[in-house]
């Protein structure tokens, strides 16, 4: 009880670096994975095989708008009923979430292994890379479960108030993916399947962890499948709040598939390549905003749930100021290491580290802005506003991107690809601070009413 009491409670900026320095330490750690594989993976086996890395994460990624869409849902509701004292309503909303995640995950899995080949094909692979990412992508699908219940799950931690758990999840799966990469690559000779069988073994560390942490009852709320009837209203509400991260995540897919293909068209194998590298940096650079998204998300939900909106104007101001710092930063070493950021994933390539430095640059020309428009879009996540949360997470991930992606192509070649990041930034932003601005207002309108 004390460990919620707090969010309406202590301090915002004592609360944000409680909620948000872990979640911002697990969302690093959670890139790793990602990250390490195709570092050990360029180094190791070669430019083929970081690109079939490439092709095959719209893959990882649908399986993370699943994760999204139960885990997020349901954490959301959980401290929006936690701000209310609504505890066995929460314990029940777990329940149902977990239930869920476990439906989807078998779900995903057989459906992804029967149609892996004519998905690989969708996404981009090239015969050249086909039998690289088929190894690479068997593997990680085989292993969904273990990804959907650890990451899905672990929202729920931190919606309780636990930041310090959900953070040890993530370091405990990624300090794993990271001793067993080089053993199973290089020690063993097993290649990109090495990878592939780290990262699983990674993810069902993590499921085991949380899985512990809720059903010895550890936390504040307790699982207990005996007890656990799904409702439909809990359900319908999951889903509904979850709609919106989900679209983001599915949008990111969707935005992978056809980046793939104008790569593969523009540039070949080695555009491919050198984006893999750029999606890489750009998620070690956005994973620490996504962990103030994330901390600051029980602090926004509790306090709304509980009308005390000036907290929530507080939280909301105080999150953008530091994701802006965090992106002014992430932007500065782009520029002044952008070769040696690039190297990183492979020293012997000389096309490749030419190619990735110039993506690099231009495609993040924006990021300094970029903070401070994901946390404005996650903030109507917070507040159960899952229409707004996704119109303006997808104005920057579908609604513009993807047609810069289409069109400025057709002027610039390749460089239309790598101009069309900054374009979507600028122009989603603006929008964002639109709505975000409105919100504000309305707030501050209902507060003078109650006062």
């Amino acid at each position: 009880m004390k460990q919620t009491k707090q969010l309406g409670e202590a301090s915002i900026t004592k609360l944000l670096l409680k909620f948000s320095v872990p979640a911002t330490v697990g969302m690093l750690v959670n890139a790793l994975y990602n990250v390490v594989d195709r570092i050990f993976v360029g180094n190791g086996v070669g430019r083929l095989a970081l690109s079939a890395i490439t092709v095959e994460f719209p893959l990882t990624l649908m399986v993370m708008a699943f994760n999204m869409l139960i885990g997020i849902g349901a954490s959301t509701l959980i401290s929006i009923r936690l701000g209310q004292k609504k505890e066995k309503e929460a314990r029940e909303i777990m329940g149902n979430a977990f239930i869920l995640l476990l439906i989807v995950g078998a779900f995903v899995t057989v459906a992804g292994l029967f149609f892996l080949e004519p998905l690989l094909k969708l996404l981009g692979a090239s015969p050249e890379v086909m039998p690289y990412a088929k190894d690479y992508g068997g593997i990680i699908v085989a292993g969904t479960l273990f990804f959907t219940i650890g990451m899905g799950m672990n929202n729920m931690i931190r919606a309780e108030g636990n930041p310090k758990m959900a953070m040890a999840t993530m370091l405990i799966g990624a300090v794993a993916n990271i001793i067993l990469d080089p053993i199973f690559i290089f020690v063993f000779g097993w290649g990109i399947k090495g990878a592939a069988i780290a990262t699983i073994i990674s993810k069902a560390i993590s499921a085991v962890w949380v899985l512990r942490y809720f059903f010895t009852g550890t936390g504040h709320l307790r699982l207990d499948i005996k007890h656990i009837q799904m409702k439909s209203a809990h359900v319908l509400s999951i889903l509904t709040l979850g709609i919106a991260p989900f679209s983001i995540q599915l949008a990111a897919s969707l935005l992978n598939v056809i980046l793939n293909k104008s790569l593969f068209y523009f540039g070949g194998d080695l555009a491919l390549a050198a984006m893999g590298i750029v999606g890489s940096v750009t998620s070690l650079m956005l994973m620490p905003i996504f962990g103030i998204t994330q901390g600051l998300q029980p602090i926004i939900g509790y306090n709304y749930g509980a009308r005390n909106f000036s907290r929530v104007k507080e939280a909301l101001q105080k999150g953008m100021l530091a994701a802006t710092v965090i992106s002014v930063l992430g932007f500065i070493i782009i520029t002044l290491f952008p070769a040696q950021l690039v190297t990183l994933f492979n020293k012997e390539d000389a096309d490749l580290v030419v190619l990735g430095s110039k993506a690099l640059q231009t495609f993040l020309m924006a990021l300094p802005i970029i903070g401070a428009q994901i946390v404005g879009a996650n903030y109507f996540q917070a507040v159960g506003k899952p229409k707004h949360a996704a119109l303006l997470s997808l104005s920057r991930q579908v609604l513009i991107l993807i047609p810069a992606i289409l069109i400025l192509p057709r002027f610039w070649g390749l460089n239309g690809i790598f101009y069309a990041g900054p374009v979507s930034d600028l122009l989603s932003t603006f929008i964002t601070g639109f709505f975000v601005i409105r919100e504000l207002k309305k707030n501050a309108a209902r507060e003078s009413l109650t006062s």
